[in-house]
C-alpha cells in the first residue's frame, strides 16, 4: 500500500478525464488519473466515432482513447490502474482510497466518473451492439440514414431520440411498454405532430434478432396488457431509458440532482466544495457528448489551476502580514 500526492487528482479516464490531464499536466500541476473499472470510459464501447473534430474519415473509439491517453502521458499525467472505493472531501488534501488500499491524496479533485446508459438487459441486446443497437441516437443515427428505425423508451431521452433520428430516417417508430409517455409537454407535442414519427404504445422489447448478415434485423415485442407476442421488423433500435451516472461515491458528500447527477454551478464545473469539481457526463445530463465531456474537462483543469493560484497567493499574503 503507498501513498500517492499530487496537485490534480482525477477520477475517471474518458474524455473529461484526460482532458483535464492534459492541460493540468502542461500546467505543471503534475495530475495523477485513476482509471476506474472502464479505462477510456464508453468510448471504448464505441466502434465508429465520426463525430469528433479534427478526424475527416471515421475513428474508433478506442483508438480515440488511446491517443488521448497518451497525451496525457506525454505532458506529464501519472496513469493508476486502480478503482476507487472511498473518498474523503473534507480537506484541506481531497483523499481516495483505492480498492487494494493504496491512498490519493490531491490539492485538487477533479471527478469524471462518468456514466452509462441503462439497457433492457433481453437477449440480443449487447451481443447486437454497433450491428443495429445503440443508446445514443446523435452518435450513431448517422448510419442509419434512409432506413426504418425504432426507439425504445418514453422519457425525455426518448422523445429527444426520435426527433433527431427524423434527420436521417422518414420512417421512426417510438416504443413505449405504458400507454402514456412521461416526457415534457413540449416534446410530446413536438413527437405527435412529425409525420415522420409512429408509436406503438403498451409493449415491452423481449428480445433483439439478427438476420442473415448478422445485423439487427427485428425486435420481438410482447404486449403488456394481453401479453400477446410480435415481431416488429426494423434496421436500427435505439434504447432510450437513460444513463446511469457514476456518483455513488459521493452521496452525502455532494449535492446530487433527482437524476443522479453531481449539481455545479451554472456554466462551470464547480461543486460545492471549493477546489472540488466535475466534468464530463457525470454532470452533464443534457448532451453527452464526447466533444462536450472534453470541453468540460478542460474547465475543470483550468478552474482547479485558478483555484490553487488564488489558494496559495491568499496563503503567500497571510504569511507576510506575519
Amino acid at each position: 500500500m503507498a501513498t500517492h500526492t499530487t496537485r490534480m487528482l482525477i477520477i475517471g479516464s474518458g474524455p473529461a478525464g484526460l482532458s483535464a490531464a492534459i492541460y493540468g499536466a502542461r500546467a505543471g500541476m503534475e495530475p495523477i488519473v485513476v482509471q476506474g473499472l472502464q479505462p477510456g470510459g464508453q468510448l471504448t464501447i464505441t466502434t465508429d466515432v465520426e463525430n469528433y473534430p479534427g478526424f475527416r474519415d471515421v475513428i474508433q473509439g478506442p483508438w480515440l482513447m488511446e491517443e488521448m491517453q497518451a497525451q496525457a502521458e506525454h505532458v506529464g499525467t501519472r496513469m493508476m490502474w486502480d478503482t476507487i472505493t472511498s473518498v474523503d472531501l473534507s480537506g484541506p488534501k481531497f483523499i481516495a482510497t483505492g480498492d487494494g488500499g493504496d491512498i490519493y491524496e490531491g490539492d485538487t479533485l477533479v471527478i469524471a466518473t462518468g456514466a452509462q446508459a441503462k439497457w433492457l438487459g433481453v437477449p440480443g441486446e449487447q451481443e447486437l451492439g454497433g450491428k443495429g443497437v445503440s443508446a445514443c441516437a446523435t452518435c450513431d443515427g448517422f448510419f442509419f440514414r434512409g432506413k426504418k428505425v425504432a426507439v425504445i423508451g418514453g422519457g425525455n431521452t426518448a422523445v429527444e431520440e426520435a426527433l433527431y433520428l427524423t434527420n436521417h430516417s422518414d420512417d421512426v417508430t417510438l416504443i413505449h411498454r405504458r400507454d402514456s409517455l412521461r416526457a415534457e409537454k413540449i416534446l410530446q407535442d413536438r413527437l405527435f405532430v412529425n409525420p415522420k414519427i409512429s408509436v406503438l404504445w403498451n409493449k415491452n422489447v423481449a428480445g433483439f434478432d439478427a438476420g442473415a448478415d448478422g445485423a439487427l434485423a427485428s425486435l420481438r415485442l410482447v404486449d403488456t396488457q394481453t401479453g400477446e407476442e410480435s415481431t416488429f421488423a426494423t434496421e436500427g433500435a435505439f434504447v432510450a431509458i437513460g444513463h446511469a451516472p457514476s456518483t455513488e461515491l459521493f452521496k452525502g458528500k455532494l449535492e446530487i440532482d433527482a437524476g443522479g447527477y453531481l449539481v455545479v454551478e451554472p456554466g462551470t464545473p464547480k461543486t460545492g466544495i471549493p477546489g472540488v469539481f466535475a466534468c464530463g457526463d457525470v454532470m452533464d445530463h443534457t448532451y453527452r457528448q464526447a466533444v462536450t465531456a472534453a470541453g468540460t474537462g478542460c474547465m475543470a483543469a483550468l478552474d482547479a489551476e485558478r483555484y490553487l493560484a488564488e489558494r496559495e497567493f491568499a496563503e503567500a499574503k497571510k504569511v507576510a502580514a506575519e
